[in-house]
């Protein structure tokens, strides 16, 4: 057998968030760097993946999209379960979906039913930062980051996915962070080492991983 192949690591991701908010055009700007503007809404769900190298490890990440107008229910808990990490999506632009995160937050602990769930790792993107020159923008960067302090310093990007902006950084986070748990690291001493290696620089673009 390949040792490359031997030594490779699958991680599941799940991506959440309402209908509209960007998950698939993230997913695809990650994956395949391509932003459509006319993307049809995801029915039930559907996967990408990513290969990369973390420190010494190969590391497969299959990040799988899900129907933002659908219940949880429809698609079964036994989708959700083994994921190593949960990524929620929101639109800066509409507060109805930041105000939703925390259903989408409870629903997936609820159907994926983690061994430790309050230590389970979720991962903040805010999205459509780009949008009207940011002029249209509802929801703060405070705003979310306390939102995030709140329930166990989760780490928060702000991200466009049609511009690119931060999102090759997030999901680098999101593929350490499940890498952290598949192994059964700390995770909030793994997000206050991350934390605390950033510059100035870049604390200013994102927070805590």
């Amino acid at each position: 057998m390949d040792v490359s192949i031997k030594k490779r690591t699958l991680l599941k991701v799940i991506v959440l968030g309402d209908s509209g908010v960007g998950k698939t055009s993230l997913m695809n700007q990650y994956v395949y760097k391509k932003f459509n503007q006319h993307y049809k809404a995801t029915i039930g769900a559907d996967f990408v993946t990513k290969e990369l190298q973390i420190d010494d490890k190969q590391v497969t990440l299959q990040i799988w999209d899900t129907a933002g107008q659908e219940r949880f229910q429809s698609l079964g808990a036994a989708f959700y379960r083994g994921a190593e990490c949960c990524v929620i999506v929101f639109d800066v632009n509409a507060h109805k979906s930041f105000e939703a995160m925390n259903t989408w937050r409870e629903e997936f602990l609820k159907q994926a039913d983690p061994d430790t769930p309050d230590n389970f790792p979720f991962i903040l993107l805010g999205n459509k930062i780009d949008m009207n020159g940011g002029n249209s923008r509802v929801v703060t960067e405070k705003q979310a980051k306390e939102w995030c302090a709140f329930r166990g310093s989760i780490p928060y990007f702000e991200t466009s996915a049609k511009e690119g902006y931060n999102v090759d950084e997030a999901f680098l986070c999101v593929a350490k962070t499940a890498l952290a748990n598949e192994q059964g690291c700390d995770l909030e001493t793994y997000f206050q080492g991350i934390s605390e290696s950033l510059s100035g620089t870049e604390q200013k673009r994102f927070c805590a991983c």
